[in-house]
């Protein structure tokens, strides 16, 4: 099988056994012909013929190239993933990448709106026959964090909006219940009113009553952040960023936001939240036992306990 194929064959076990989205399988496609065409230029016809000093040609000769260090680190992950595949299949000895590490990303703060920025954004009036509709959509998208994907493939079965829940389908073909919040639900029952329930209908129609082109959602948040005055740049994540700050302002519980946005590691909600370490040590010292300051009389001081209540740094730990 040549190199190209057993690419292919690839992408099609990540549709297929491992749930992963279009979008997910077109960047690995994008990443993986990125490294065939190198191996072309190479004279290379199977990755057995890879090595850590080729891999490291590679990665340089596309940094050069003007990629960015973020899509460097993404074009080595789909590189590991294609050859870890083909090692469990006995097709390749060792793994070309081992020691190799692209270069280090600055992780960026997401931006977010305060509480009088969402609110003036998702309670603008568009006006005309789409009002209801766009009320409903950013209403949603800030009541339960949803992902641009999860609420472009609602359908109304997937509502509860009696007992005040959606049911998502998110990344991995996971499946999470989320609350909505009562102004969410308002909204989608004037909405549902006015356009109808239908069980497989979805819940965001676009033209011909199909689910709505996401690109249309953008162009219609931007029109409405125009219409606020709002100067930062509005997307719809950038509301899902929104959601999983103010939930963790209002409540300290970092699991039950991870739950909620369907984070599979807790360290993605950190970074998604722009936890600092201040702010973890503050939930620290307020809910760990051993944190909090220790009875006087009790020990001579010397056991490492800081002034606020923590133990002091001492170099060690089990991650």
């Amino acid at each position: 099988m040549s190199a190209a194929s057993q690419v292919e064959a690839w992408l099609a076990r990540l549709a297929g056994d491992r749930h992963a989205s279009p979008h997910t399988v077109a960047g690995y496609r994008r990443d993986l012909a990125k490294l065939l065409r190198y191996m072309e230029s190479e004279q290379l016809v199977a990755f057995e013929s890879l090595d850590a000093n080729r891999m490291r040609s590679f990665i340089a000769a596309e940094h050069r190239a003007g990629l960015a260090a973020k899509s460097l680190q993404r074009l080595l992950s789909s590189c590991r993933s294609l050859f870890r595949q083909l090692n469990r299949e006995g097709l390749m000895a060792q793994d070309p990448l081992l020691g190799v590490r692209g270069p280090k990303v600055r992780r960026k703060l997401p931006q977010v709106l305060d509480v009088d920025e969402a609110g003036a954004l998702v309670e603008s009036d568009s006006g005309g026959r789409l009002a209801l509709r766009d009320r409903a959509m950013l209403e949603l998208f800030y009541s339960s964090g949803l992902r641009l994907s999860e609420l472009v493939g609602l359908c109304w079965l997937d509502l509860n909006l009696d007992e005040g829940e959606v049911r998502v389908l998110g990344k991995g073909a996971k499946t999470r219940i989320v609350p909505v919040g009562r102004q969410a639900v308002a909204a989608l029952r004037a909405l549902g009113a006015e356009r109808g329930m239908a069980p497989q209908t979805p819940v965001f129609r676009g033209r011909g009553g199909a689910p709505i082109n996401p690109r249309t959602i953008q162009m219609r948040m931007n029109k409405l952040a125009l219409q606020q005055g709002l100067t930062k740049h509005i997307h719809p994540h950038l509301l899902r960023h929104t959601f999983a700050s103010h939930m963790l302002e209002s409540s300290g519980d970092l699991r039950a936001v991870q739950e909620l946005l369907g984070h599979a590691d807790i360290a993605t909600t950190q970074i998604y939240t722009h936890l600092d370490f201040q702010y973890l040590a503050k939930v620290y010292d307020g809910a760990h036992p051993r944190a909090r300051a220790r009875t006087p009389g009790i020990g001579n001081g010397e056991s490492g306990i800081g002034k606020t209540g923590r133990a002091k740094p001492d170099g060690h730990g089990e991650g």
